[in-house]
Protein backbone atom coordinates (compact mmCIF):
# COMPACT_ATOMS: atom_id res chain seq x y z
CA UNK A 1 0.00 0.00 0.00
CA UNK A 2 1.24 3.59 -1.17
CA UNK A 3 1.53 6.51 1.53
CA UNK A 4 -1.18 8.99 1.20
CA UNK A 5 1.57 11.54 0.57
CA UNK A 6 2.33 9.79 -2.96
CA UNK A 7 -1.09 10.04 -4.17
CA UNK A 8 -1.58 12.24 -6.80
CA UNK A 9 -5.00 13.51 -5.65
CA UNK A 10 -4.95 17.47 -5.20
CA UNK A 11 -5.81 20.24 -8.10
CA UNK A 12 -3.64 22.61 -9.12
CA UNK A 13 -5.72 25.46 -7.33
CA UNK A 14 -5.56 23.80 -3.89
CA UNK A 15 -1.60 23.42 -4.41
CA UNK A 16 -1.52 26.91 -5.62
CA UNK A 17 -3.95 27.91 -2.12
CA UNK A 18 -1.58 25.52 0.10
CA UNK A 19 2.16 26.58 -1.17
CA UNK A 20 1.08 30.49 -1.90
CA UNK A 21 2.10 29.98 -5.75
CA UNK A 22 0.36 30.92 -8.68
CA UNK A 23 -1.25 28.28 -10.52
CA UNK A 24 1.14 30.15 -13.73
CA UNK A 25 4.50 29.31 -11.27
CA UNK A 26 2.95 26.14 -10.66
CA UNK A 27 2.54 24.66 -14.60
CA UNK A 28 5.61 26.67 -15.07
CA UNK A 29 8.00 24.72 -12.76
CA UNK A 30 6.52 21.76 -14.42
CA UNK A 31 7.44 22.81 -18.33
CA UNK A 32 11.24 23.06 -16.48
CA UNK A 33 10.64 19.04 -15.42
CA UNK A 34 11.14 20.11 -11.94
CA UNK A 35 7.72 18.66 -10.96
CA UNK A 36 5.71 15.70 -12.57
CA UNK A 37 2.22 15.95 -11.75
CA UNK A 38 -0.59 13.40 -13.09
CA UNK A 39 -3.64 14.07 -15.29
CA UNK A 40 -6.81 13.08 -15.34
CA UNK A 41 -8.99 11.58 -17.95
CA UNK A 42 -9.94 14.98 -18.69
CA UNK A 43 -6.30 16.93 -18.42
CA UNK A 44 -6.74 18.43 -14.95
CA UNK A 45 -3.27 17.68 -12.92
CA UNK A 46 -3.24 16.01 -10.22
CA UNK A 47 -0.79 16.51 -7.24
CA UNK A 48 0.89 14.93 -4.25
CA UNK A 49 1.49 16.16 -0.75
CA UNK A 50 5.33 15.01 -1.57
CA UNK A 51 4.81 17.42 -4.83
CA UNK A 52 3.31 20.43 -2.33
CA UNK A 53 6.62 20.18 -0.17
CA UNK A 54 8.81 19.64 -3.91
CA UNK A 55 7.10 22.78 -4.37
CA UNK A 56 7.72 24.67 -1.46
CA UNK A 57 11.41 23.76 -1.93
CA UNK A 58 11.71 24.69 -4.88
CA UNK A 59 9.91 28.00 -4.04
CA UNK A 60 12.55 28.56 -1.67
CA UNK A 61 15.32 28.15 -3.56
CA UNK A 62 14.42 30.70 -6.28
CA UNK A 63 13.58 32.92 -3.89
CA UNK A 64 17.45 32.73 -2.70
CA UNK A 65 18.40 32.98 -6.30
CA UNK A 66 18.82 29.66 -7.56
CA UNK A 67 18.17 29.08 -11.24
CA UNK A 68 15.58 26.46 -12.23
CA UNK A 69 18.20 24.54 -14.45
CA UNK A 70 20.53 24.68 -10.63
CA UNK A 71 17.68 23.30 -9.13
CA UNK A 72 17.52 20.21 -11.90
CA UNK A 73 20.75 19.71 -12.13
CA UNK A 74 21.41 19.30 -7.93
CA UNK A 75 17.63 16.82 -7.86
CA UNK A 76 19.50 15.08 -10.48
CA UNK A 77 22.73 14.52 -8.74
CA UNK A 78 20.98 13.39 -5.48
CA UNK A 79 18.55 10.67 -7.63
CA UNK A 80 21.50 9.08 -9.13
CA UNK A 81 23.80 9.18 -5.33
CA UNK A 82 20.57 7.78 -4.00
CA UNK A 83 20.63 4.78 -7.01
CA UNK A 84 24.36 4.52 -6.13
CA UNK A 85 23.32 3.86 -2.33
CA UNK A 86 21.16 1.68 -3.20
CA UNK A 87 22.99 -0.59 -5.44
CA UNK A 88 25.85 -0.54 -2.72
CA UNK A 89 23.45 -1.73 -0.18
CA UNK A 90 22.21 -4.54 -2.21
CA UNK A 91 25.91 -5.72 -3.04
CA UNK A 92 26.50 -5.85 0.55
CA UNK A 93 23.29 -7.63 1.40
CA UNK A 94 23.99 -10.07 -1.22
CA UNK A 95 27.75 -10.88 0.13
CA UNK A 96 26.21 -10.91 3.43
CA UNK A 97 24.05 -13.69 2.51
CA UNK A 98 25.58 -15.18 -0.10
CA UNK A 99 23.39 -14.77 -2.68
CA UNK A 100 24.21 -13.79 -6.39
CA UNK A 101 22.31 -12.66 -9.00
Amino acid sequence: MSSYKNKKVITIGVVSELTGLSERQIRYYEERKLIFPDRSKGGTRKFSFSDVERLVDIANKMEDGMQTFEIRKMEQKKLRENELRERMLRGQLNAAFNMRK
